[in-house]
């Protein structure tokens, strides 16, 4: 493939332009990735170090490039250790991706050789959202997290499972503040209550708002780790909040949280 010679005597090519652009959009999104959070700022001592290494080794100063080179090497296992959590989060972002999902059950290579599975089964928004609702109006804290596509059997199996049918009488007994299951989440699938006193995951980004508390951290951790919609109803405000995607998106009405959970839940997976 046909290149230019840049300076007289860089050769730079088609495939160079891709390399670049690639190497480019994975920083880019690793920067994303741990924006926010402590991560961010061990992320940048190490590009500095990188940076430090490679301005050496191209002025040819042999001793400070091998302790540099040394410490690299060692350093790539150190780095997984410390970014472990990090590493999870992206790979999960990979399997999560709409590109990762085309070429799985749900539709794109299975729907082209003919086994594409079924469709989803639809949420009772009604009935959830009348129990969010009164939930809110008696200031009864609860975290309820509904799976979309990517799987979250992981954090059913640390609750206790219920298998119900969706009703708002259910939802409130479950949050009420006697209840033995009302600490931790309840997970919603396929318009069935599956379980309830669920761990989440717990966030840590810097990001989040000061006047938020536990839900909202953990209702954010699921949030990085796949794309379910989580419903989080503050014990102090009553405040209804919906996060997805790490976003977190306030609903004080009624009518405006139904309608948002149902361009969410009715999103094509």
């Amino acid at each position: 493939m046909g290149s230019i010679d840049l300076f007289g005597f860089l050769p730079f090519g088609i495939l160079d332009l891709i390399d670049i652009l690639l190497v480019a959009f994975l920083l880019y999104k690793l920067y994303e990735l741990v924006r926010g959070t402590i991560a961010i700022r061990i992320f940048f001592g190490v590009l500095s170090f990188y940076l430090i290494w490679l301005l050496v080794t191209a002025l040819r100063m042999e001793l400070m490039s091998q302790i540099f080179r040394q410490f690299i090497n060692v350093g790539v296992i150190a780095l997984i250790i410390v970014f472990q959590q990090e590493i999870r989060r992206f790979l999960l972002a990979i399997g999560n991706s709409t590109f990762i999902q085309n070429l799985g059950a749900t539709g794109g290579l299975w729907k082209w050789l003919g086994k594409e599975t079924k469709g989803k089964i639809s949420t009772n928004i009604h009935a959830l959202s009348e129990a969010v609702y009164n939930l809110s109006k008696t200031k009864t804290g609860a975290l309820i997290v509904i799976q979309r596509s990517a799987d979250i059997q992981s954090i059913v199996d640390t609750g206790k499972k219920m298998n119900a049918d969706m009703s708002a009488p259910l939802i409130e007994s479950i949050f009420f503040k006697n209840s033995p299951l009302h600490d931790g989440a309840l997970i919603i699938q396929n318009n069935k209550l599956r379980a309830a006193s669920c761990r989440l995951p717990l966030s840590n980004s810097e990001r989040m708002p000061k006047t938020y508390g536990m839900r909202h951290r953990a209702a954010l951790g699921v949030s990085e780790e796949s794309d379910a919609v989580t419903i989080v109803v503050s014990e102090e405000t009553g405040e209804i909040t919906l996060v997805v995607g790490g976003q977190f998106s306030a609903k004080p009405d009624h009518l405006k949280f139904k309608e948002s959970l149902q361009g969410l839940l009715s999103e094509p997976i």
